[in-house]
């Protein structure tokens, strides 16, 4: 499977290379003889959902681009987070499944869904990988 949350799950989880089901059976080598030699592999269709998310983080970001091309700091315009929408994001943060977070919460996965929309509507993210690095930048200018 190749849907986006597969392959960032496991790019959090630390892969360092991710191939296609169909790939033949030299590629699977030259990847496993690469990842030997401590280098990354991607097939193309996944570099370029990687490189897309980079690029919406980076027009999402904190630091936006002023017109001379340096960075400037602003203010994150969102909606406050109520407390179980910040430990909900917590638990996104640490990795955990819609499902876990349900189970750990006593909450119906289904609640859990509705919360994460809510969450990523408030911080204008578009996937848990999104809302992860927000998390964290928030963590850090605290």
């Amino acid at each position: 499977m190749d849907d986006d949350e597969t392959v960032f799950e496991a790019v959090r989880a630390g892969a360092h290379g991710y191939l296609l089901k169909d790939v033949t059976e030299q590629e699977l080598l030259e990847t496993i003889r690469a990842l030997r030699r401590g280098e990354s592999r991607l097939t193309p269709q996944i570099a370029r959902k990687v490189m897309d998310q980079f690029r919406q983080l980076a027009e999402s970001s904190d630091y936006p681009r002023n017109a001379d091309g340096s960075t400037a700091k602003r203010q994150c315009a969102t909606e406050t987070l109520s407390e179980k929408e910040e430990k909900i994001l917590n638990l996104i943060t640490e990795g955990m499944s819609n499902r876990q977070i349900a189970y750990a919460m006593f909450l119906a996965e289904g609640t859990v869904k509705n919360y994460v929309s809510r969450i990523m509507e408030k911080l204008h993210a578009n996937t848990r990988t999104a809302l992860a690095v927000i998390s964290t930048r928030q963590r850090r200018s605290n």
